[in-house]
């Protein structure tokens, strides 16, 4: 790594030659990107959204680990609806921090040299362009969360704590002892979320159930995601082919935690939410659902990195079960 500062230890590169990059892949989506980036062609949708209707939910009631939960269907239909609405917030939330506190962060360092491997014109051409789209999800989010609260009358919300996938990063730090350990894990992080984001959008950019804008702003964002995803891969291959011994075999170690952090079903947000609404026995619902089999996953997807580990060979390295095709 680049030395930032007298304490920032160095992420040190191999002798080996500098990894194959697919640089027409790169061109090719740095050219595109005045013509396909949302930013540029759908700034207007965001502004001026479709009309809200209030008969529909904010959020699609099958994603709700406690769906079936008899407590929670025994609430009344204004808590439900409550509980659904804190549910759309929530979820933007956890879009917003995995760009504002992981992706964002580490296109930054990458920009400035942190990790050698990346002095490629468009390699950067692409991660800059992919940085100010982010910026620019993190607003779409913003609109539609403002927008929900206005029509909804939320004035009021429980304490949301840190998404699950930002809460395991920073324990993953805590647990380490050198800057390019933390640097690394952002890195892991953010290879794991640019690749597989698209997994989360698409919970709900297709579904008809809930408000319009609550698919749009994800199908819009996922448009980009499809981008950035080939991008990320190329800077993964890029940069891992500079790490010594020690930093791949930490960077392998870190691919099944993020995926692990990413798809998980977040428990600790749902007991304020639930309580917030009225309903009794929060915790008792949610020590439930996390009792049950099978519960603990939200994004059942792991499509984009089964393809990286392929392109980065390295299926032997990576533990983690992705089942079957």
């Amino acid at each position: 790594m680049t030395v930032l500062n007298e304490n920032t230890e160095e992420l040190g590169g191999t002798d080996g030659e500098p990894g194959h990059i697919d640089e027409t892949v790169l061109r090719r989506i740095a050219d595109a990107w005045p013509r396909r980036a949302t930013i540029r062609t759908d700034l207007d949708r965001i502004a001026e959204p479709e009309e809200y209707d209030e008969s529909l939910p904010d959020y699609p009631v099958r994603l709700l680990p406690f769906a079936e939960h008899p407590l929670f269907l025994a609430a009344t239909p204004e808590q439900r609806r409550d509980v659904l609405t804190m549910a759309w917030l929530v979820y933007n939330e956890r879009v917003i921090a995995a760009e504002e506190h992981v992706a964002n962060p580490t296109f930054a360092m990458i920009m400035h040299g942190v990790f050698p491997g990346a002095e490629g014109v468009q390699l950067k051409r692409a991660v800059q362009q992919t940085h100010v789209d982010e910026v620019w999800h993190t607003y779409m989010h913003m609109v539609a969360m403002q927008r929900t609260r206005e029509v909804r009358a939320v004035t009021d919300e429980p304490h949301y704590p840190h998404t699950v996938t930002y809460r395991r990063l920073l324990a993953a730090e805590a647990r380490t002892s050198e800057r390019w350990e933390r640097d690394l894990l952002k890195l892991v992080w953010t290879t794991v979320s640019e690749i597989s984001v698209n997994a989360y959008l698409e919970l709900l950019s297709r579904d008809e159930t809930v408000q319009p804008l609550h698919a749009l702003v994800p199908r819009l964002h996922a448009r980009d995601e499809s981008a950035h995803s080939s991008v990320m891969v190329e800077v993964a291959k890029a940069l891992y082919t500079h790490l010594d011994e020690k930093q791949r075999r930490a960077f392998t170690d870190y691919l099944p935690q993020a995926l692990h952090a990413f798809v998980a079903q977040d428990f600790e947000v749902w007991p304020g939410i639930l309580a917030h609404a009225g309903i009794e026995r929060a915790d008792e619902i949610v020590a439930d659902c996390r009792a049950d089999a099978g519960n603990d996953l939200l994004v059942r997807d792991f499509s984009g990195i089964r393809r990286i580990v392929r392109e980065m060979e390295l299926e032997d390295r990576v533990d983690f079960a992705f089942g079957a095709e």
